[in-house]
């Protein structure tokens, strides 16, 4: 190698050598960015408010790219549970008639609705429920037969009360027994009333529903 080679192999060498390459931005400085872009990218309308953005515990751990340990789940699902409000006079069950009504109305929480409007249950967008019904969703499991399924003769005697106040938590807050649950939390984000739960309620386990005939 002459002189003037080694020279410049040095010099190529010394200017490789200065040029640094940008640190990577942490998960968090991405996160946070990630942030930034969604709160500029929704405004508010109607009754549609950018509350909605906020992400309370078991949002934010399910909507990470790994699923919550054991012990954020068991952490998520007894904040969840905490958040059940029970039945005004221990009353769980209403009209099923009304529960199957309020199961096939997909109807609600758009811009467009008012604020005292009331919501539709939209439970057959992911459930079997009645077995008449023949377009349903499945992404939650089939709920036809759900009472008595469970040995649920009668809803207010003792030993159903179990599955009674399972099935109620689990509608006013799914995250109570499932982290990372997808079905919507009905009372706990005020999505139907404690009545329109009852009829819900009615629907799945009173024996005289088409639900468990």
């Amino acid at each position: 190698m002459t002189k003037n080679h080694w020279a410049l192999t040095l010099t190529s060498a010394m200017l490789c050598g200065c040029a640094v390459a940008p640190s990577p931005p942490t998960p968090q400085a991405l996160d946070q960015k990630a942030i930034t872009v969604i709160n500029a990218s929704f405004r508010e309308q109607g009754i549609a408010k950018l509350d909605r953005l906020k992400q309370d515990l078991g949002q934010r751990a399910c909507s990470s790219d790994t699923l919550p340990s054991a012990e954020l789940a068991v952490e998520i699902q007894d904040a969840a549970l905490a958040t059940v409000v029970w039945p005004t006079g221990g009353q769980y069950l209403g009209d099923w008639k009304r529960g199957e009504t309020l199961a096939q109305n997909g109807r609600g929480m758009t811009w467009t609705d008012k604020a005292d409007a009331a919501n539709g249950g939209s439970c057959y967008n992911c459930h079997q429920i009645s077995k008449a019904e023949l377009s349903y969703g499945n992404i939650g499991p089939s709920l036809y037969n759900y009472g008595k399924q469970r040995g649920v003769a009668n809803p207010y005697d003792p030993v159903s009360a179990a599955v009674v106040q399972y099935t109620w938590a689990k509608l006013w807050n799914s995250k109570s027994y499932a982290a990372c649950s997808n079905m919507p939390r009905f009372g706990h984000a005020g999505l139907l009333t404690e009545s329109q739960l009852r009829d819900v309620m009615a629907l799945l386990l009173d024996p005289q529903s088409p639900v468990n005939q």
